[in-house]
């Protein structure tokens, strides 16, 4: 009981003197500078920075993406960087809700049995599975367009679409690649907003990579990745 209890109360995210180097026509490129990151459970994250700066990458190694080439990435309890391509595919499934720029739903198949996909890919019954992703396409507010395609939908039904698919598995982190970036400002804020009642309501941990500076500041903490290592954002 006392194991579990401090499990509980361990930071969902605990990333320690991280560094990823590339190997470029010109040399060594050192993404990360001994990199350091902790998040609480409950916490909503945005982290800023320019293009090039190494935010997807944080989230590719997050989520079992990407490997460091230094330093320890533990996610959810589990040391991501040790393990296996199996491992990790089983990981994201349990643990971790991925939300990209664009939405990479599949357009032969509708937008319920889209959401319905992680469910299906962990072996759950068709029925169970279809039932699980109505009651999310409900929550985002698409119960209506379950049996519309991809290509039917707006680009803000998409990505809401999208939402609804990255929760579908209950994960205790969700990870956001940019979400309102392909959006009209109204949109996003849509989105946005969203992004933030679910986070409330179903007790999350999310961290957020975003362009936007008002976005970020509506976050739990916003953080800016600038020359390999992550500072608070001023305000």
């Amino acid at each position: 009981m006392e194991g579990q209890t401090q499990a509980n109360q361990a930071p969902i995210v605990q990333v320690t003197d991280l560094q990823k180097t590339y190997k470029t026509a010109r040399g060594e490129l050192n993404l990360f500078h001994g990199l350091n990151l902790q998040v609480e459970r409950g916490e909503m994250v945005a982290i800023v920075g320019q293009s090039g700066a190494g935010k997807s990458t944080l989230l590719h190694m997050l989520g079992a993406l990407d490997a460091p080439s230094a330093g320890t990435v533990y996610c959810a309890s589990t040391n991501v960087a040790q393990l296996t391509p199996r491992q990790a595919a089983a990981f994201r499934n349990r643990e971790i809700g991925y939300v990209w720029q664009f939405h990479y739903l599949l357009p032969e198949f509708t937008a319920l049995e889209n959401v319905a996909m992680p469910l299906l890919a962990r072996g759950q019954q068709k029925r169970e599975a279809l039932a699980v992703a109505a009651n999310w396409l409900r929550e985002v507010g698409l119960d209506d367009r379950a049996d519309h395609r991809p290509g039917e939908l707006s680009g803000g039904e998409q990505q809401r679409v999208a939402l609804a698919r990255a929760l579908v598995c209950n994960p205790r982190l969700l990870l956001a690649d940019e979400p309102t970036g392909d959006l009209d400002e109204t949109t996003a804020g849509r989105v946005f907003d969203l992004i933030e009642r679910l986070h409330a309501s179903h007790g999350l941990t999310s961290i957020l990579v975003t362009h936007n500076l008002d976005l970020a500041r509506r976050c739990t903490r916003a953080l800016r990745l600038e020359s390999g290592r992550l500072a608070p954002l001023a305000a």
